[in-house]
């Protein structure tokens, strides 16, 4: 079996994104403050590696569409939808967690963190599972591009 080489790297950075949250929570929890803001910080940047690749794979090559049966598309298609409202919701307020943490408006940011890595968790493993239907389990469909469907070349 030979996986595509994009979705299978930016998958990965959401894992390791994610890996590195859990490092930094233990961190906090240490009060190894120095060291949690570094982790994070990769956590972040491994974050937007996937959103880069994932961006740019979405415009210059397209998305898959689900290639499995039809009698579950309909549940790939909810499931999917709940990873991307999960992964904008997580992203949005992991730009917030960051910036509150930067700016030292503890408080606040104490009282999102844990909820903001909890919704990231969720957003990589269902993101793990939407790579698994589009790329493991089944075949991925279609692929068409941003630009040549805007264009309709």
């Amino acid at each position: 079996m030979s996986l595509p080489i994009l979705p299978t790297i930016s998958t990965s950075c959401i894992v390791i994104s994610a890996i590195f949250v859990a490092i930094g929570w233990s961190l906090i929890r240490q009060r190894k403050i120095e060291q949690h803001m570094k982790v994070m910080l990769t956590a972040a940047i491994f974050a937007l590696v996937f959103f880069i690749i994932y961006a740019s794979r979405t415009i210059f090559i397209g998305n898959t569409s689900f290639g499995g049966p039809d009698s579950i598309k309909i549940f790939y298609t909810i499931f999917l939808i709940f990873h991307i409202t999960l992964a904008t919701v997580g992203a949005v307020l992991g730009i917030i967690s960051l910036w509150t943490g930067y700016k030292q408006r503890y408080s606040f940011h104490r009282k999102m963190g844990p909820f903001t890595s909890i919704v990231w968790f969720l957003t990589a493993i269902t993101g793990i599972v939407v790579y698994l239907l589009l790329y493991v389990f089944y075949h991925g469909g279609e692929t068409t591009s941003m630009i040549k469907a805007i264009l309709g070349t």
